[in-house]
């Protein structure tokens, strides 16, 4: 497919609008869900993002779920079942499965990387190659999700949420982040095998970026320092994401 059809193809823009619908419809409810925990963690985004009645939050997100489940029925049955299990799964994260540990964390994750099986779905695209890519960026977000329990430690004990850092302390938790950070390591290696044209570049790139932010995990003890952590490796996946169009 040619980069101008693709710009034109309508199912595919169609796919894109509805998957930064529904990811906000979840932004939404998980805002609406952790209200007491961000005034701790979170206090000026906390108030910006109480703005809005949590009555007129709960409107808004109905309103982005219709409009995703209706728009959904233009591109195929498929779809709507598709998005609909990525709502439903997101409503049923916010309202229980996050204070749950382990399964929160990977269940986080699995969200955050299911709408790229959207895409792929789409294309056909299923192969060798997807499928280590995806693991790369699941065990990225992974880290990402156990650096943001580390930031959110105090709100998240204060309302009883069993996260990983308040089951088995900071330390193993470090410990865990760094022993995905070596299977990271094995992933970009296998990686290098394939050839990705110029996105090789950036896997290069991520050893050394992976090996700094390990390093910075470990000397990290306040909460700025793990958001500085949780931005930068936030930074570092969409870098991934955007340096695919690199491949030739």
């Amino acid at each position: 497919m040619s980069f101008i059809s693709l710009i034109l193809d309508i199912k595919l823009f169609i796919i894109v609008l509805l998957t930064g619908i529904s990811t906000s419809s979840g932004y939404i409810i998980n805002n609406f869900y952790d209200s007491e925990k961000d005034k701790i963690n979170r206090p000026k985004r906390f108030i910006l993002g109480n703005l809005i009645s949590e009555r007129h939050q709960l409107k808004i997100y109905f309103i982005l779920c219709l409009i995703t489940f209706i728009v959904s029925f233009f591109i195929s049955i498929k779809a709507v079942l598709f998005y609909s299990f990525y709502m439903f799964s997101i409503w049923l994260y916010s309202y229980r499965i996050k204070r749950l540990y382990w399964i929160s964390n990977f269940f986080s994750t699995a969200l955050a990387v299911y709408p790229f099986f959207g895409v792929t779905l789409y294309f056909g695209a299923f192969s060798y190659d997807v499928i280590l890519y995806a693991f790369f960026l699941f065990i990225l977000l992974f880290i990402r999700d156990l650096v943001k329990d580390l930031q959110n430690f105090r709100g998240d004990w204060s309302q009883q949420y069993r996260t990983l850092p308040i089951v088995y302390g900071v330390l193993k938790t470090k410990l865990l982040a760094s022993f995905f950070t070596l299977i990271s390591f094995i992933l970009i290696v296998e990686l290098l095998k394939i050839p990705l044209g110029n996105m090789r570049f950036y896997f290069i790139s991520s050893i050394f970026f992976v090996s700094v932010w390990t390093i910075f995990l470990w000397t990290a003890s306040k909460q700025k320092e793990y958001l500085w952590l949780h931005i930068s490796l936030k930074f570092w996946i969409l870098t991934g994401v955007f340096s695919i169009t690199l491949i030739n």
